[in-house]
């Protein structure tokens, strides 16, 4: 009952913080997405200290994560050229530049580890910013994705818990079940419908969709996750969230359907 008392307090400050700076200002949203990603950054490459093959630069890795995020958010808020979009790829040589001289074995694990940590935390985080600066709705879509991201992540717990019995994926995540799965999915498309059709009036289309692009999305940035840790033999990404681990354990869903709900919207916007 502690725990759920301490998961409960922790979610709500997280939630105020998250979408408090999304509603505030583009802004206050940049700084505080870039602290996350500057966090979760470090989680990742945390994550392989004590890994017996792995053994990346995380400085390294950091350095060029944040001048990346930088350079992006730069140009998203015109303080840059888009042309500096350019220096990305010199950059993601950098880091397989810097193997030569660290003469540690397995240099591809390396160089692999440290390009897929930048991917998968640095931009995500980056999407987000970029997409709220083109907001044009009542509701940012941005905050419209984190509802139902938390939504089904929320109601699969508890439709899990009360009629859960099918295995969704034992072998990675032993406590998720179908039951819980279809109950988020259920549940994050009938909050589609209700901010399409009666806050941000006249979208019901984009919304329902997006839940259905994120629903499954969120489920498998879980599970991926949890897969990494599984592997790594380690139960929480990090410790800054009391009651949920660290900042990766917080926005694993997040992380995997930010693209995806990204590109849906780049599209519903051309068309």
């Amino acid at each position: 009952m502690n725990n759920l008392i301490l998961r409960a307090i922790t979610g709500a400050l997280f939630a105020f913080v998250v979408l408090g700076s999304i509603l505030w200002d583009p802004y206050a949203q940049a700084i505080v997405f870039s602290i996350f990603m500057v966090l979760g950054l470090l989680e990742f490459y945390n994550l392989f200290n004590n890994h017996r093959v792995v053994r990346v630069s995380k400085e390294i890795g950091v350095f060029i994560g944040i001048f990346i995020f930088c350079l992006l958010v730069g140009i998203s808020l015109d303080w840059l050229p888009v042309i500096s979009i350019a220096l990305i790829s010199p950059l993601f040589f950098a880091l397989i530049l810097a193997e030569l001289w660290r003469k540690k074995e397995h240099p591809l694990i390396n160089i692999s580890v440290l390009v897929f940590g930048i991917i998968y935390v640095v931009l995500p985080f980056y999407l987000t910013i970029d997409l709220n600066l083109r907001n044009e709705s009542d509701l940012p879509n941005v905050v419209g994705m984190y509802i139902l991201i938390w939504t089904n992540d929320t109601f699969a717990y508890l439709t899990g818990r009360v009629f859960g019995k099918t295995k969704l994926f034992e072998r990675i995540s032993p406590k998720k079940t179908w039951e819980g799965t279809i109950g988020g999915v259920f549940v994050t498309l009938v909050f589609g419908f209700i901010i399409g059709a009666f806050i941000n009036k006249g979208e019901e289309l984009f919304w329902i969709i997006s839940a259905m692009i994120i629903a499954p999305c969120a489920i498998f940035g879980d599970l991926l996750e949890s897969l990494f840790k599984r592997s790594l033999n380690i139960k929480d990404s990090g410790t800054i969230l009391p009651g949920h681990g660290g900042i990766l354990d917080r926005f694993d869903a997040a992380l995997f359907a930010i693209p995806f709900f990204y590109c849906w919207a780049m599209i519903y916007a051309y068309f």
